[in-house]
C-alpha cells in the first residue's frame, strides 16, 4: 500500500508509465497480471498508483513490454524502490494543511532532472531569497502566525538547497513586471536581483526575461511549472498553483499546450545574455539610498 493508504506522487508516476508502456506494447491488463501472477484488479491499482509494486515485478513487466533501454529500466526500478520514501519536508516540525497539499509537488520537484517554469507575477520559488519568500508568505491569508511563516520560509530555502545540490537543470521565463515591480524594500529588491544574476550564471540554469511589451506572449498561459525526468526531454508533469492547492496535470495530451506555450515564451523573451544585462542594469538602479530609515 502506498504511504498513508493513498497514491503518492511517485507511485502515480510509476503506475502511469507502466500503463503507457503496456498500451504501447498492445497488451491488456490480463497479460500483465499473468506475467506477475496477480489479479487484473491489482494491475489496475498499480497503474493508478494506489499500491506499491515490487522491483522484481517491475522488471518482469518491462520484459513483457519489450523495454530494453537500460537507463529507462533503471529509472523505473529506482522509482519503485522510492515510491514510499519519506520526503525531506516531513522532517519539519510545522505541518500545516498547505504543507500537506504541497507534499506531492515537492516529491515531483525533488525527483525532476529538468524544470521549466513560467512566472508572470512572482519570482519562481526555486530562485527566491528568504526575505522575498517571507514577504510573500506574510501576505498569504492561510498563514496565521509568524512561526508558521518562518517554517514555510525554511522549507522554501531547503527546496533551493536540494535543487542546487541535485545538479538538475532549470529554464525560467519571468515577465518583466515580476522583476521590476515594487518589493518589500529596496534592500530586499536588490538582494533578490543579485541572487537572480548569480543563479543565471550557473551552467544548469537558463533565465530569460519576457519584456513588458510582449503582453501577447504573456497571455498564452498562466504561471506553470513543467517537470521532466531522467533522459526524457518532454515534461511528464505540469503543475499550476491555485489559491489553496496545486493542480497536477499528467495527461500527455493536456500537457502539449503548455509545451507549445513555453516555447513561444522563450522565443519572445530576451536571450539569456540580454536578460542578465537587463537585471544588472535594474539592480544598479536600486540603491540603499532609496531605502527609508
Amino acid at each position: 500500500m502506498s504511504a498513508g493508504g493513498k497514491p503518492t506522487a511517485r507511485s502515480r508516476r510509476l503506475g502511469a508509465t507502466l500503463k503507457r508502456l503496456r498500451l504501447a506494447a498492445r497488451l491488456d491488463q490480463e497479460h500483465a497480471a499473468e506475467a506477475v501472477a496477480c489479479s487484473t484488479a491489482k494491475i489496475s491499482r498499480i497503474e493508478s498508483g494506489a499500491v506499491s509494486v515490487r522491483v522484481g515485478d517491475v522488471r518482469m513487466l518491462l520484459d513483457l513490454y519489450g523495454v530494453e533501454d537500460v537507463e529507462e529500466r533503471h529509472r523505473l526500478e529506482t522509482l519503485a524502490r522510492s515510491s514510499n520514501k519519506r520526503g525531506w519536508w516531513l522532517n519539519f516540525p510545522f505541518q500545516a494543511p498547505t504543507m500537506d497539499r504541497l507534499g506531492d509537488y515537492l516529491s515531483l520537484e525533488t525527483d525532476a532532472t529538468y524544470i521549466r517554469t513560467w512566472q508572470p507575477v512572482f519570482i519562481p520559488g526555486l530562485l527566491q531569497t528568504a526575505e522575498y519568500t517571507k514577504a510573500l508568505t506574510e501576505a498569504n491569508p492561510e498563514v496565521i502566525s509568524e512561526a508558521a511563516a518562518d517554517e514555510i520560509v525554511k522549507v522554501r530555502q531547503e527546496r533551493r538547497r536540494v535543487f542546487e545540490e541535485s545538479g538538475s537543470r532549470i529554464a525560467a521565463v519571468i515577465w518583466e513586471p515580476a522583476i521590476t515591480g515594487p518589493m518589500p524594500s529596496p534592500k530586499v529588491h536588490r538582494a533578490q536581483l543579485a541572487h537572480l544574476m548569480k543563479m543565471a550564471k550557473q551552467p544548469n540554469m537558463t533565465l530569460q526575461v519576457l519584456p513588458h511589451s510582449e503582453w501577447a506572449a504573456a497571455r498564452v498561459a498562466p504561471a506553470f511549472v513543467a517537470l521532466s525526468y531522467a533522459h526524457e526531454a518532454s515534461p511528464e508533469v505540469i503543475v499550476q498553483d491555485t489559491m489553496i492547492n496545486s493542480v497536477i496535470i499528467e495527461d500527455h495530451e493536456d500537457m502539449a499546450g503548455y509545451v507549445h506555450a513555453f516555447d513561444a515564451l522563450r522565443s519572445a523573451a530576451l536571450t539569456p545574455h540580454q536578460s542578465i544585462a537587463f537585471i544588472r542594469e535594474l539592480m544598479n538602479g536600486v540603491t540603499v539610498e532609496n531605502e527609508e530609515a
